[in-house]
């Protein structure tokens, strides 16, 4: 296998959507052989540079014909692999991501144990990182990050039947036990709501 389909492979083996830097394969390839074969994956339309040193495998819609915007989450551990921070979501920026916000947003804020800084990406979308202590970075999973700090963002008065299922239908089946047993020392009324969403037998899908 040449070099450039070694690259490709390994970036398609993450799925699409999936965002990274050079930092996410400088251990299996040199510096210089990344940024060449990078530059002609975005010449020929494999990959998208979404702003200096960051990338993505964008997700196409077949219904728009045409590719999606950028994942937010995605783009956000990207940056935080790349300086190797640590990350954890607002509760604002929680709530757009899981389409409970009616708010149109081109800004996401990012809770960091590193520097204050903002970066503008693809469709002109910023990611700002702001220094913080973090209280939930125990959390493995992006999806228990994004419900927690959701339905903290919300307060539990505000957490209705209609809230449960919009947020059951961002959240893949596949995730449900691991999001239960990755949010278990979460705040009691948080978690029962938890248990509501990743209820396997109780999905109208």
């Amino acid at each position: 296998m040449k070099l450039y389909e070694k690259i490709f492979h390994f970036i398609r083996s993450h799925g699409r959507g999936w965002a990274f830097s050079s930092h996410d394969l400088i251990h299996k390839f040199s510096r210089q052989e990344i940024d060449n074969t990078l530059s002609d994956l975005v010449h020929q339309g494999k990959i998208r540079r979404l702003a200096r040193g960051m990338y993505d495998y964008p997700k196409y819609s077949q219904i728009l014909q045409s590719e999606l915007s950028p994942d937010v989450e995605q783009v956000a551990h990207a940056y935080a692999r790349k300086f190797n921070w640590k990350i954890e979501i607002s509760g604002e920026s929680a709530l757009n991501i899981l389409g409970l916000s009616t708010q149109v947003v081109s800004k996401y804020i990012y809770l960091s144990n590193g520097p204050k800084k903002q970066y503008v990406i693809y469709d002109n979308i910023t990611l700002e990182f702001k220094k913080s202590a973090l209280k939930n970075i125990g959390f493995k999973y992006k999806e228990s990050s994004l419900i927690v700090q959701a339905l903290r963002a919300l307060g539990k008065e505000n957490v209705n039947e209609d809230i449960i299922v919009k947020i059951k239908k961002q959240i893949d089946k596949k995730m449900y036990d691991k999001i239960l047993k990755d949010t278990v020392t979460t705040t009691d009324w948080v978690y029962e709501t938890i248990k509501k969403i990743c209820k396997k037998d109780d999905t109208n899908e």
